[in-house]
């Protein structure tokens, strides 16, 4: 005896083999099962559900905020300070990373709910026959076995085979298509997938029309939708390239603050001669220098208000970096339906006798024969219901049906009457059949006759059909009717439309036939209805700037090639002939020849895809180093949604599974909001450049004090204290920095390429600017200004400037000049970070409200620190007179006007324009 065939998704059968053998593998009669019988499977195969696998805990998440690199380097240097006695500086130095945990913490906390979606798509309950009854049961009960009623409406609760029957079944969950496809028990031929298998029912999916009854093969973990919960659990988030970039800049900061502790702690032991603790003191104090305390909360909060900046544009962001991961997107992989689309079908046109009807909404025509036969039949075949409301016609149903109702209401129909009278006047309804590709309904019309009102797939329909309706009356259907209809059918096929046919006859007595085949035989055929899912009026717009901002579209959809590639023509996605590949097509290549075809066509649609397909496209895309954002809806989209940079979700038509997996929600399901949402990205991304490059600035001022203090030996006094660098680095510069990440868009943002993926927010030239250009000139102002004040008080190298001393007032004095010069150089710094090239003329000097706020507060915050006693003490500094403080002024102007001059040398020598930008 041969062992039975293992189906694709590991049950050790094939659900698609005939059907007396299936039921024979599964134990079960077409009576159902027993009750006894299904108790025991319960136990054997476990309940209908689908199972979560634990993810990290909130501790572990908790905790990894306080192991970051740049955290990891700010716990060494509060254990030297700890360690060298000054517990004041390591106690500052802990609560800056405890704040800064904690607040990163709150922003980033996300639970992993995306499985637990996943169970919300299984119903409750469900109609199932044992022992020959129909029950109802609840859905976590089902076992395989289990003979499955289906009727309009039923989510389907498990993976089932159809043995009488048929429907039309909604399986954009788990593939995408937007259409309704049917499902019959009675399999024309063989399928490539089990998804599309004619006679296969899946978990999750929606009856939108007919009945059947399915024997259940697979339940839970070992359904369709039990597999893309399994593989969604498999998928790990990536890091993203600002986690990156901070890492890689933690290194190169622990790298330099390291280094030059350790050799200038030699250096003040070896050659300088000083004493071993206040070589410590140095050591530890250049650290503390090195270490850009506020980069992190600054960066935080920075990405939070660019998170929220986003959602004002209907972009709902649920991972803080993905805000600058989104600003280095170069492939955007886009859905069709509800994304290019607006989700919902409505009527292009009509057609009938070679004429076409299209309809306008409210505004009612007056339509003749055929159209008004037409019009009617569609009105009378349907299941479907709409109801007027303020924002127009609420639709119920099914979207095709649903949009005929509408189109028929606005060229004049009395629909709402029709479908109060449905259930008295209709006395027969035979069910859409996906074998048939037919539905037809006999009505009783206000005259007393019996009609039959049918629609289908039209040259099917034209094949039941004896006669034909023209504006010039009924007559028999000819051969070149035949070809006309046939034309009309192809012409707008080939657009991507949908096309429905129409038919209609007078009963020959008061009784709906027993037969079907009788009732559906010699029709008038009547003419065409066209729908379409139309493009959003905005997105042809959002395309255009995609184009213009060196950004490449793919359209990967689970709806048919040349739907998708009639849609992504009239968007402007492509302008020629695209390449048209299925999702099996790219799930059967190999890698090279995946990479191959995303490199080589530029032009790219994926038709029919699967979970697996979209995750072999993100894979092939990244592994050539893009930024990729996968857009998706749908339970199968989860997966990729995980795997993609930025995994975006609908968050109106989109199912909760997708929304909990992406990292962006869109409220409005736009495409033009990703868009939008990219050009933030970027905003952010330039911004966050800015404020480094502004607090980079301050630590070669920080840092040279030091360097003096070591190369004299000690005999010139610490220009600067650890405790004034912290109340800079966390006190003056972080509400400047935080402005300079509200800066607005500079021109010409999204006309620019995007950046590679491997380029970094620190890079050479912004080093090279931020520590040897703005740096050394603060440096060399603020040591001017310590001196300045010092050799005034008539100190000379090597003389004692110690509490208790007469010079010790005027030394707090110096180290305050100190520590007031770097803050008035900030201020210099700040208009000059604005941009990289512009003048500040062209940018404005009061565009960014903001910044000057943040000034304001510098300022105060300079002078309670230097003036009030309580801060003296704390942080030693002493009051300034006015002289100190009339040298103070000039430093800012310095500062900036050093810097438009370099930037002014960059325009020119790279040609570009002094006018306004």
């Amino acid at each position: 005896m041969t062992e039975p065939a293992t189906s694709p998704q590991g049950l050790p059968f094939d659900p698609e083999e005939r059907i007396d053998l299936l039921l024979g593998h599964l134990g079960t009669r077409r009576e159902g099962l027993g009750e006894r019988e299904a108790a025991r499977r319960l136990e054997q195969y476990g309940r209908n559900e689908i199972r979560r696998r634990e993810g990290r805990g909130w501790l572990r998440e908790l905790a990894r905020q306080f192991t970051h690199p740049l955290a990891l380097l700010l716990w060494a240097a509060a254990a030297l300070a700890a360690g060298g006695g000054m517990g004041a500086l390591a106690v500052a130095i802990v609560a800056v990373i405890v704040l800064n945990a904690l607040f990163a913490f709150a922003q980033e906390l996300q639970a992993e709910r995306a499985t637990e979606a996943l169970r919300e798509f299984l119903p409750p309950l469900a109609r199932v026959r044992r022992d020959g009854e129909v029950a109802e049961v609840p859905a976590s009960s089902l076992v395989p076995g289990d003979l499955l009623l289906l009727s309009e409406g039923d989510r389907i609760s498990a993976d089932a085979r159809l043995i009488s029957g048929s429907v039309e079944v909604d399986m954009s969950p788990l593939t995408g298509e937007s259409q309704p496809v049917g499902r019959s028990s009675a399999r024309v031929r063989p399928a490539s997938s089990p998804l599309e298998a004619e006679d296969l029912v899946f978990s999750g999916t929606l009856v939108t029309a007919g009945e059947a009854e399915a024997v259940v093969y697979a339940t839970g973990m070992s359904t369709q939708l039990g597999r893309i919960a399994a593989l969604t659990q498999r998928v790990r988030g990536e890091v993203s390239p600002l986690q990156v970039q901070v890492n890689r800049a933690a290194r190169l900061i622990a790298l330099v603050a390291v280094v030059a502790g350790v050799a200038f702690l030699a250096f003040g032991t070896l050659v300088a001669r000083l004493p071993l603790a206040d070589a410590l003191v140095f050591a530890i104090s250049l650290l503390v220098a090195n270490v850009p305390e506020g980069l992190l909360p600054t960066i935080t909060l920075a990405l939070a208000v660019g998170v929220r900046r986003m959602a004002r544009r209907r972009a709902l962001l649920k991972r803080l970096t993905a805000v600058e991961t989104l600003g280095s997107t170069d492939v955007i992989c886009t859905d069709k339906t509800g994304t290019l689309t607006e989700g919902r079908m409505v009527v292009s046109r009509f057609w009938a006798g070679g004429e076409e009807l299209v309809p306008e909404d409210g505004r009612e025509k007056e339509v003749g024969e055929p159209f008004s036969a037409l019009l009617r039949t569609a009105v009378r075949c349907s299941n479907a219901r709409i109801e007027r409301s303020a924002e127009g016609w609420e639709r119920r149903g099914d979207p095709s049906e649903s949009a005929l109702l509408a189109a028929a209401a606005a060229l004049g129909e009395d629909v709402e009457r029709a479908q109060e009278e449905r259930s008295e006047r209709r006395r027969r309804l035979y069910h859409f059949d996906a074998r048939l590709k037919r539905m037809t309904t006999a009505d009783e019309e206000p005259d007393g006759a019996l009609w039959y009102h049918s629609k289908g797939a039209p040259l099917e329909l034209l094949g039941r059909c004896a006669r034909v309706r023209t504006p010039e009356g009924e007559r028999p259907l000819s051969a070149a009717d035949r070809e006309a209809v046939r034309e009309a059918f192809e012409r707008y096929a080939g657009s991507g439309l949908r096309v429905l046919g129409f038919a209609e006859k007078r009963a020959g007595g008061m009784q709906p036939e027993e037969e079907r085949d009788l009732a559906e035989e010699g029709l008038t055929f009547l003419g065409l209805a066209a729908l379409e899912d139309p493009p959003r009026p905005e997105v042809a717009d959002a395309v255009a700037r995609c184009h213009r901002a060196g950004i490449r579209i793919i359209v990967v959809t689970g709806d048919h090639g040349l739907t998708a590639g009639a849609v992504a023509r009239r968007v402007g996605i492509v302008r020629g002939e695209p390449r048209i590949v299925t999702g099996a097509m790219v799930d059967g290549m190999k890698q090279a020849e995946l990479d191959a075809l995303l490199r080589e066509e530029r032009e790219l649609i994926v038709a029919r895809s699967n979970p697996e397909t979209k995750l072999h496209i993100v894979d092939a895309l990244r592994g050539e180093g893009h930024t990729v954002a996968m857009t998706g809806d749908g339970v199968n989209d989860a997966p990729a949604l995980r795997r993609a940079d930025i995994g975006v979700a609908m968050g109106g038509s989109g199912t909760e599974v997708a929304r909990e997996a992406a990292t962006m929600v869109l409220t409005d399901d736009s495409f033009s909001s990703i868009v939008a949402a990219v050009e933030e990205g970027r905003v952010v991304y330039d911004n966050i450049r800015k404020f480094v490059t502004y607090i980079f600035a301050h630590t070669t001022p920080e840092v040279v004090p030091f360097l003096i203090y070591a190369l004299s030996g000690g005999a010139v006094p610490l220009p600067l204290t650890v405790m004034q660098i912290l109340a800079i680095d966390l006190g003056t510069e972080t509400l400047p920095a935080l402005a300079l990440g509200r800066e607005p868009a500079e021109p010409g943002i999204m006309e620019r390429p995007p950046r590679p993926r491997g380029r970094g927010i620190l890079d050479r030239p912004m080093l090279v600017r931020a520590w040897l250009w703005l740096g050394l000139v603060e440096a060399a102002l603020v040591t001017g200004g310590f001196f300045y004040v010092l050799l005034s008080a008539g100190w000379s190298p090597g003389e004692a400037v110690g509490p208790g001393s007469p010079l010790h007032a005027s030394y707090l004095a110096a180290t305050t000049m100190t520590f007031a010069g770097i803050t008035a150089c900030q201020i210099g710094t700040a208009f000059a970070t604005r941009t990289s090239r512009a003048s500040l003329r062209q940018i404005g000097v009061f565009s960014n409200r903001l910044l000057l706020w943040g000034i304001l507060f510098e300022v105060l915050f300079a002078a309670a620190v230097i003036y009030l006693p309580p801060l003296q003490r704390i942080f030693g500094t002493g009051a300034l007179g006015v002289r100190e403080l009339l040298v103070l002024a000039a430093f800012p102007l310095v500062v900036w006007a050093t810097d438009e001059l370099r930037r002014a040398f960059v325009r020119r020598r790279a040609g570009w324009p002094e006018g306004p930008a």
